[in-house]
């Protein structure tokens, strides 16, 4: 549930880049239960968990919706403001009270246009955490659907 070393953003960003990307975050807090998006739709901001627990999970057609990676302190959650179409990946609730640093997609990345070295900074920070939440995904994937877990089913 802690970022690695490599998908923190405290650890991925020199201080002067972490520095201009929280100068453009606020704080906000999410009550247990609330969803702070769901899949497909508009990716309009991001957040860094503070603290709780924020469960990522994907519609599975017939059954319920499939947690794939539960994230805490540190995670960045979402990443689909990043890449077009702009659009939610993944669906996201609030497994407990949760207090985050929110981002506004669209001035984080005039952030980008205006300074390159950040924007560049912040995508490779981006690009690793998407690579471990893919990992994860299939993991998670294979854990509930795989042939192990149809067997299990049937036991």
């Amino acid at each position: 549930m802690n970022a690695p070393a490599s998908t923190s953003m405290l650890r991925a960003l020199a201080p002067g880049h972490r520095t201009m990307l929280l100068g453009t975050a606020r704080e906000v807090s999410f009550p247990q239960g609330s969803r702070l998006f769901e899949e497909g739709g508009r990716a309009d901001r991001f957040w860094v968990v503070r603290s709780g627990v924020v469960d990522l999970d994907l519609h599975v057609p017939g059954r319920r919706a499939a947690v794939i990676e539960s994230l805490g302190h540190d995670d960045l959650l979402g990443w689909s403001w990043l890449y077009g179409p702009h659009v939610w990946r993944l669906g996201a609730g609030a497994a407990t009270p949760v207090r985050a640093h929110e981002f506004d997609a669209a001035a984080v990345r005039d952030l980008f246009r205006r300074d390159p070295a950040f924007g560049l900074a912040v995508s490779q920070w981006v690009g690793e955490v998407v690579a471990d939440r893919l990992h994860a995904a299939r993991s998670r994937l294979l854990e509930l659907y795989g042939p192990t877990a149809a067997s299990a089913w049937t036991e």
